[in-house]
């Protein structure tokens, strides 16, 4: 460990072309490393460019360099964003662990010939990197480009901003610290961060109290309209259509945490939300400490992601989807609460 982590730090001895990412729709853990750490190696006399695979939400606006981030999905971005990746010396490769999840991007980076780093917490990463910091014990990447920076020797770098940066994918990726990825470690960083200049408060603000009237609207009517709760299943999921958010002019970010109300309820499991969009449907999955949600998200619905927090995709309509996910649950209860590795 520490000879590959020697071996890293030469690489970035001297001033580089930065290439950063992370993957589609980014959340704050994503973005928040991703700028965490530009905003550190740009300190340390590099060239640095950061490219999301796609739009992410407004309320992350705030972070600093969010203004010179190219959206690989924009028209008016991706050339630029190409000829960056060409001229890359070092790429790195943050919050994801599959380069799937970056869509093209992830050809381009396989077919690079620049040193690539991978920095990540999900489970079952895919072997691609010249240097990986991967840790399922960390609750957030942040937590990790945190660590990595201090382990550099340079926490003198980490002004405000940076921490600001950091403790915003930390906060989220807890679930405001509720969730059982809220390790001692996890508030040893947060109070580093805090001593560093982070000003937690407002952060919750941005992230929590920026919501739209639309956005506002759409939740109501989701949990009152779109809610299905399955008792006997110990199941909660809510059925979004485009037509819904068309309706409620949903923007990027509006559904996030929706999921969150259905698992809220007294005696729920598992929750999900099933999300119609332009390429078929956008489920997430969230999960009670004992089920491993994960397992079955990669066993029936092409995704996967943490134990109690994962995703999936599905290629059939919004009405056959729900059903094979009623008729996948009720079949592999058992399985699923006994946290039984699931086989396809």
């Amino acid at each position: 460990m520490k000879e590959a982590l020697a071996s890293f730090a030469k690489e970035i001895s001297s001033p580089k072309k930065i290439f950063i990412t992370t993957h589609v729709k980014p959340d704050a853990d994503a973005l928040g490393s991703s700028l965490g750490l530009a905003n550190y190696l740009i300190k340390k006399g590099h060239d640095v460019t950061v490219v999301t695979p796609s739009d992410y939400p407004s309320f992350l606006n705030w972070m600093k360099g969010n203004e010179d981030v190219l959206d690989f999905s924009n028209p008016n971005d991706v050339n630029q964003a190409k000829k960056k990746l060409e001229e890359a010396e070092v790429i790195f490769c943050l919050d994801f662990s599959v380069l799937h999840r970056v869509n093209e991007l992830g050809e381009l980076i396989r077919d690079s010939d620049a040193y690539v780093v991978n920095i990540d917490h999900h489970q079952d990463p895919e072997d691609f990197a010249d240097y990986r910091l991967w840790s399922t014990k960390a609750a957030a990447t942040c937590e990790l480009v945190y660590e990595l920076i201090v382990d550099l020797g340079d926490k003198s770098l980490i002004d405000k901003d940076i921490a600001e940066c950091l403790y915003a994918g930390i906060m989220t990726d807890t679930g405001g610290f509720r969730h059982p990825n809220t390790t001692k470690n996890v508030h040893l960083v947060v109070a580093e961060l805090l001593d560093l200049g982070a000003d937690t408060s407002q952060i919750a603000n941005w992230i929590y109290d920026s919501n739209s009237v639309n956005r506002l609207k759409f939740i109501g009517f989701a949990i009152s309209r779109r809610l299905v709760i399955r008792e006997d299943l110990h199941l909660a999921y809510f059925t979004i259509s485009k037509k819904d958010l068309k309706k409620y002019q949903s923007r990027t970010g509006d559904t996030e945490g929706l999921v969150n109300y259905a698992l809220s309820l007294e005696g729920i499991k598992l929750a999900a939300l099933f999300s119609e969009r332009e390429d078929g449907i956008k489920i997430s999955f969230r999960s009670s400490t004992e089920v491993a949600v994960n397992k079955f998200a990669a066993a029936y619905f092409n995704g996967g992601g943490h134990k109690n927090a994962a995703g999936g995709k599905s290629s059939l309509g919004l009405k056959e989807t729900v059903e094979l996910f009623e008729s996948l649950v009720d079949k592999h209860q058992s399985e699923l609460f006994a946290e039984v590795t699931l086989t396809a």
